[in-house]
């Protein structure tokens, strides 16, 4: 009877017994600042020709992770950047691990994001280092680029192919975020003894096929979990195993990679070969010239000066200097660009927007 009472109530009162309607979807993510153009990048709808740094050590945090070098002031670092500048750091899991529970712990790099954005700064995230550097250590091998990086390694909480996944659902709505960089400096090759050393590797000759099939396979997540934003990979374009000869051409035919990358550490001697190989966006992502006690630093500034404006002569995309700390050893021969560096005034006057 109390059935059948209830039938009679919703059917005399059939909007009170009516379901609540749906909730409203969740609005559309941006449009991502960064895109695109033949050649050149585009930032919000304008050409842009970025400058900035490397600052490889934002994310250590001593309270939360293990670090990699020495903590930095955020928002000292992003606003003495001049605007709208691009700077490259270590987003690896090993950053995003506490350091107590060995658990994932996102606060060191979320707080990247959030100085980058207080800044009207744009960031472009490594996801994984090739040598293990602030990391783990161990030196990504050809059987890491075949089936290791889907499986989980101690002292990672998850694997490199989840820790994409976290990382891109995590930071894609980001106003601050200009791109993804998959990973620094790849090289599927074969090593011959524990430390992996150069003279003891190898390099099969299937090994730019074996980096392409990565490549489309990790760049595939990036883009299903954030199909807005760019995707690079860290490449220093010389005769790297993988990218070597046409290698590097077959990696710009990836539709998963947007921006291709030069690391000059050689004068640029092969910038010139890898534009002509490719018709897609080539980033200097790493320009470094050392300083200190084997040359002023004023003197430095003149020679990244003359780089800067070469690249753009040859049509580079941008460059981004190797690399900025917060405590430069001003009495040794290093790459270190510490605040107030000459360099800063180079950059500003090379950057266009």
């Amino acid at each position: 009877m109390r059935a059948a009472a209830v039938v009679v109530a919703c059917l005399v009162g059939a909007a009170a017994c009516a379901s609540p309607p749906p909730p409203d979807p969740p609005p559309p993510p941006p449009a991502a600042r960064v895109t695109v153009d033949g050649r050149g990048l585009i930032l919000d709808g304008k050409p842009w020709w970025p400058t900035g740094l490397n600052a490889y050590q934002l994310a250590s945090d001593w309270d939360v992770n293990g670090g990699c070098g020495a903590q930095v002031d955020l928002d000292a670092y992003f606003s003495s950047l001049p605007p709208s500048s691009l700077t490259r750091f270590n987003a690896f899991q090993a950053l995003a691990l506490n350091r107590v529970t060995g658990t994932l712990d996102f606060a060191a790099i979320d707080a990247v994001f959030a100085a980058a954005e207080r800044h009207g700064q744009l960031v472009m995230p490594v996801l994984s280092p090739q040598d293990g550097a602030c990391g783990n250590e161990l030196y990504k091998d050809r059987a890491w680029y075949e089936h290791g990086w889907t499986t989980r390694r101690a002292p990672f909480a998850v694997s490199y192919r989840d820790w994409v996944r976290l990382a891109v659902d995590r930071w894609r709505v980001s106003p601050a975020l200009a791109a993804w960089d998959l990973l620094g400096e790849p090289e599927p090759g074969v090593c011959g003894d524990a430390a992996c050393s150069l003279p003891r590797r190898s390099c099969p000759p299937d090994s730019a096929q074996l980096l392409r099939a990565w490549t489309d396979a990790v760049g595939r997540i990036v883009r299903e979990t954030d199909p807005r934003h760019p995707i690079s990979l860290g490449l220093i374009g010389g005769d790297q195993c993988g990218s070597a000869g046409d290698g590097y051409a077959q990696l710009a035919k990836s539709p998963y990679v947007d921006v291709l990358q030069y690391h000059d550490y050689d004068e640029a001697a092969w910038l010139p070969v890898r534009l002509g190989q490719v018709t897609k966006p080539i980033l200097v992502a790493e320009l470094g010239i050392e300083a200190g006690s084997c040359l002023p630093l004023p003197e430095r500034a003149e020679r990244v000066d003359a780089a800067l404006t070469g690249y753009r002569e040859t049509g580079a995309a941008g460059a981004l200097l190797w690399a900025f700390v917060p405590d430069p050893r001003g009495g040794e021969c290093t790459y270190d660009i510490g605040p107030g560096d000459p360099a800063f005034d180079v950059l500003a006057r090379h950057g266009s927007y």
